[in-house]
């Protein structure tokens, strides 16, 4: 399957449609060879992920489109760096679980890259992600409101349930997180007129989230066998992404307070 040859199943949603077959397809490794995936498991996993994300697709949410449009306040964005930060902060320790529970040598030196990745390139994500959050005005710590709580408890939990479910819970939101990272770098420099410093977290992931993606899937493409087992996971993960973004936009300053 190619770019732009994609499956009947695919074109009911076009943007995850055109996201989808690379994402599936893999990157090229280090000697220059792409991932390959059973058929019929490859088929499933891109119909179960379309099927989740279907109403679910994070650039879609209202949060998102008033970051791109450049109406998010000054302050929407710092409450949104300091919330987004514990998953940040959590992240590695949750990789670092999954490659400890990961029996199939395959799919454990997949996970093990993207956690490479996250801990050291081109540098600690987490650091990275601290220069968004310091132009953004972010506090450096606070604590997590109740939507935020709930999603990196949902990764912590999964981390310790079975691979199959926690690689499905990361691959709702890395075979997204390329696109959504462009978006939001685009958007702080268009719209916000920040620096490359405050953009950079974004601009790595706009690339290495491809890259994350197509690993997180293809190691879950070599364990995974029950289809539903990677609904459920993906659906739990979909849910929390899309609950915390409800509560930044809930969060909205009213008329009233943004003229005071």
């Amino acid at each position: 399957m190619t770019r732009h040859a994609t499956s009947s199943k695919l074109t009911a949603w076009a943007p995850l449609a055109v996201l989808l077959p690379v994402v599936l397809a893999g990157p090229a490794r280090g000697d220059g060879r792409r991932g390959t995936m059973p058929g019929m498991l490859r088929e499933d996993i891109e119909t179960v992920l379309v099927e989740v994300l279907r109403d679910r697709r994070l650039l879609a949410h209202p949060f998102y489109r008033r970051w791109e449009a450049g109406t998010l306040d000054r302050a929407e964005l710092a409450a949104y760096a300091a919330q987004y930060r514990h998953f940040e902060a959590a992240l590695p320790g949750v990789l670092e679980r999954v490659v400890e529970r990961v029996d199939d040598p395959t799919a454990r030196r997949l996970v093990q890259a993207n956690l490479d990745d996250e801990r050291a390139v081109p540098a600690p994500h987490l650091e990275l992600f601290d220069d968004f959050a310091a132009a953004m005005g972010a506090p450096a710590q606070s604590e997590a409101t109740p939507a935020t709580a709930a999603l990196v408890d949902m990764y912590r939990d999964v981390a310790h349930a079975s691979p199959v479910t926690a690689l499905a819970a990361l691959a709702a939101y890395e075979v997204q997180a390329s696109e959504i990272a462009a978006s939001k770098a685009d958007g702080l420099r268009a719209r916000y007129d920040v620096d490359d410093a405050g953009t950079r977290f974004w601009d790595v992931h706009s690339g290495a989230d491809e890259v994350h993606g197509a690993w997180i899937v293809e190691a879950l493409a070599t364990i995974a066998t029950d289809p539903g087992e990677v609904s459920r996971a993906a659906t739990s993960a979909a849910e929390a992404w899309w609950a915390l973004l409800d509560e930044r936009e809930a969060a909205k300053p009213t008329a009233g307070a943004l003229a005071c």
